[in-house]
């Protein structure tokens, strides 16, 4: 007897089929990717937000800017008082770089003198040393600071910054620099309020043409 068995192949409306699964898949993918990067980007706009309201929260409460504040023991039990730049207490400048690693500096008890006055999370025991984790952090591990845009010390990891303060967050993939640039600023990475140069590079900023998506940035915003 002869067998008549053939093989059977897809027919062209089962392949069109799969084809449509497999573009579905895709879509999904690719939308969850998406949701997950705006996710990402706009925790990287709050965290910009929320420091200015911490410095209106403490001269609200105590007439005075944190970090600065010469009275911060009295204020706020426990908190330290900064001694760099010595003498320069309550002259209403945050004193000392964004990312100092110098534990009497204006710029790193500012952030246990609003934790202390219950503004911000975080711990209280002041370190500041490279890294550690007194410092508050982005949604991609980097560290976020703040300092007075003035001349003690001076503000050099941008040039041309304006603003009376200057929020520095580092660490940030350049394919989420353009977009928090143009959901906080004039969607330029190297004119107005908010620039950003190659965490490996401070100076000058980079424009948004040059920004490379894998490469990591320094993002600062004037404030």
């Amino acid at each position: 007897m002869i067998n008549r068995t053939k093989n059977r192949g897809f027919t062209l409306i089962e392949i069109a089929i799969v084809l449509v699964i497999i573009g579905l898949l895709l879509g999904g993918v690719l939308k969850g990717q998406e949701l997950i990067n705006s996710a990402k980007v706009k925790n990287f706009a709050t965290d910009f937000r929320n420091i200015p309201l911490f410095i209106y929260g403490y001269q609200d409460k105590f007439k005075a800017l944190p970090g600065d504040d010469p009275r911060a023991a009295t204020n706020v039990a426990g908190a330290t008082l900064a001694t760099t730049p010595a003498g320069l207490q309550g002259n209403a400048v945050i004193d000392g770089f964004w990312n100092t690693t110098t534990i009497t500096d204006e710029s790193c008890l500012f952030w246990q003198h609003v934790r202390l006055a219950g503004l911000a999370a975080g711990t209280t025991t002041v370190n500041c040393a490279a890294n550690a984790d007194y410092w508050p952090k982005n949604a991609d591990g980097g560290q976020i600071g703040i300092q007075s845009n003035g001349n003690n010390p001076g503000f050099t990891t941008i040039t041309g910054m304006t603003g009376t303060y200057i929020i520095c967050s580092q660490g940030i993939l350049g394919k989420y620099v353009k977009q928090l640039d143009i959901m906080l600023d004039d969607k330029e990475t190297s004119t107005g309020s908010l620039r950003a140069v190659l965490t490996s590079a401070p100076g000058t900023a980079v424009t948004s043409a040059a920004i490379v998506d894998s490469s990591s940035y320094t993002v600062c915003l004037g404030v």
